[in-house]
C-alpha cells in the first residue's frame, strides 16, 4: 500500500470515463455534482493518502491543492464521505478502495 502522487490521481481520472470530462488541461476542473461520480472522484483521489499515516492539514491541503483550488470543498468532501477521517489537525484515510 502506498500514496499515489496528485500526478497519478489526474492520471486515474483521465483513464475513467465517467470522470475524464471533468478534467481540462491536465487538472480538475469542476467537482461532479451527481453524487455516484462524486463518490467515484473521491475515491481515485483517496488514492493520493496512505491509509494508516497521519497527515497534517497543510499536506493534505498541498496535495488537493495541486488536483483543484478548492482543495477545502475535497477536503470536506473526503470527511463527508468517510474516505478520511480528521483529530485535532491531523487527517488519516479512513475508507476507499486500497490498491497494492
Amino acid at each position: 500500500m502506498t500514496e499515489a502522487s496528485p500526478a497519478e490521481v489526474l492520471e486515474a481520472l483521465a483513464d475513467n470515463v465517467q470522470l475524464r470530462g471533468y478534467l481540462r488541461n491536465g487538472r480538475l476542473e469542476a467537482i461532479p455534482a451527481k453524487h455516484s461520480r462524486r463518490v467515484l472522484l473521491l475515491a481515485e483521489i483517496a488514492q493520493a493518502f496512505e491509509p494508516g499515516v497521519r497527515y497534517p492539514e497543510r499536506r493534505v491541503n498541498e496535495v488537493l491543492r495541486a488536483l483543484h483550488p478548492d482543495y477545502a470543498t475535497l477536503r470536506r468532501y473526503l470527511i463527508d464521505e468517510e474516505l478520511m477521517d480528521r483529530a485535532g489537525g491531523e487527517y488519516w484515510r479512513s475508507g476507499g478502495p486500497v490498491r497494492a
